[in-house]
């Protein structure tokens, strides 16, 4: 057998190494300087608690790579995801209340986001009962278990009010499902929801044609009136849910951080909500082809945008390093989903592949939703960017997925064929 470090995937390696580093840099820059006068200590402090819990990622990174196969499989999966369960459980009876969620357990002087690390055992429970249905040809039935293994850390974390982090459990269904085997018309069905509900939001008008069209193209693949009516169904529940929600549900500052990203500038939005959404593509679109400059950036100094460590760090991005810096930092994201895919599709054993692909199902889902809220284009939820926000529980949990996946393909070779 080839000696391990040739096993290892080294490109993937490298694009993580260079977004850690792009992390850093706008880390630094968005909290020393001429910022500095304007944050708190321990906003002053983000860099050097990143570049620790950088260390601390690395360790896990490394872990996870030389865990044995046979001791993930017979023990980390099912252990991972009963910690996972207790760490929610943990933190709804006993966490710290942080920006409105209570998520955060705080052990010693240390501090970590349960719902963050909860992505790790749901991911890896989900793709063994995935896996087994695959080997016992009985794909419906794992996939229904699928939805109480992920159903269960959903209701958990939305009980913990981070609407944010439970999205990305829901996105994770039918990325999995789909790289199962289930028929794709099914997987629409679960897709139909979070698209009408955007609509809805932006104009009902909208959302009532693509349910309409949803409806059409139903019928048209299939031929069949059933699915016609599911599409049809199932788009105007999600109208309507959608808007009785934003009626008589949610309090009145929750329904204007919802809307607000559709016209951020009105007078009702613009020095409340929607300011930091503006003040983002401000200084986006300040950043020109090139940039202002490392530290340069007046919005980024002037600390006009709250959060710009953390989920608003690609604003902070694109003005000091322009529109070329921006997408520099997208085609590492691109390489990096593009590689894991690749890696996926050369693991002949279904637990092992659904790992790499729920892995960057999960870095999809975020960059997705994390770029959408700092264009303006997506209501801002709280979803940090992989590897380039501040945050130790998401490097930590990021670092530990890339981690697994790096390790079953590299050890892909020792995956028996009972999983």
């Amino acid at each position: 057998m080839r000696q391990w470090y040739k096993n290892l995937d080294w490109a993937t390696l490298l694009i993580w190494i260079a977004l850690c580093m792009c992390s850093l840099t706008a880390i630094y820059s968005s909290t020393q300087g001429e910022a500095q006068q304007f944050l708190l200590d321990k906003v002053q402090e983000s860099f050097q608690r990143q570049l620790k819990w950088l260390g601390i990622s690395t360790l896990g990174l490394v872990i996870a790579l030389i865990i044995p196969v046979k001791f993930l499989l017979r023990y980390l999966i099912f252990l991972a995801y009963i910690t996972t369960i207790g760490l929610l459980i943990a933190a709804l009876l006993f966490g710290t209340e942080v920006k409105g969620a209570r998520s955060w357990i705080h052990i010693g002087g240390i501090g970590f986001q349960s719902a963050e690390l909860a992505k790790v055992g749901s991911l890896l429970m989900s793709a063994h009962v995935l896996a087994n249905g695959v080997r016992n040809k009985n794909i419906w039935q794992a996939a229904l278990i699928t939805l109480g293994i992920l159903g269960l850390p959903i209701l958990l974390i939305i009980l913990q009010n981070d609407l944010g982090t439970a999205l990305v459990f829901v996105g994770l269904i039918p990325i999995l499902w789909l790289c199962t085997g289930v028929r794709l018309r099914t997987v629409g069905l679960l897709i139909i929801p979070p698209i009408a509900g955007y609509l809805a939001v932006v104009n009902w008008k909208i959302a009532l044609g693509f349910t309409v069209l949803v409806g059409v193209v139903a019928w048209y693949s299939t031929q069949n009136f059933k699915w016609l009516a599911a599409g049809i169904l199932v788009g105007s529940m999600t109208i309507g849910i959608a808007s009785f929600a934003l009626d008589s549900v949610l309090q009145p500052h929750q329904v204007a951080r919802i809307v607000s990203f559709t016209n951020p500038e009105a007078d009702e939005y613009r020095y409340g909500v929607g300011f930091q959404v503006s003040q983002s593509k401000a200084a986006i679109a300040s950043g020109g082809w090139v940039g202002k400059g490392f530290m340069e950036g007046s919005q980024t100094q002037g600390r006009y945008i709250s959060e710009q460590s953390t989920d608003f760090v690609f604003s902070a991005i694109g003005e000091e390093w322009g529109f070329l810096g921006g997408i520099l930092v997208l085609l590492l994201f691109l390489a990096l989903l593009l590689r894991l895919i690749t890696l996926s599709k050369r693991i002949n054993h279904p637990l092992g592949s659904l790992i790499v692909v729920g892995t960057a199902g999960i870095f999809l889902i975020h960059v997705v939703i994390n770029l959408g809220m700092v264009l303006g284009m997506l209501p801002v939820i709280g979803i940090p960017l992989p590897f380039l926000s501040y945050g130790g529980s998401t490097l930590l949990t990021n670092t530990t997925l890339l981690g697994l996946a790096l390790a079953v393909y590299m050890k892909r070779g020792e995956l028996p064929f009972h999983v």
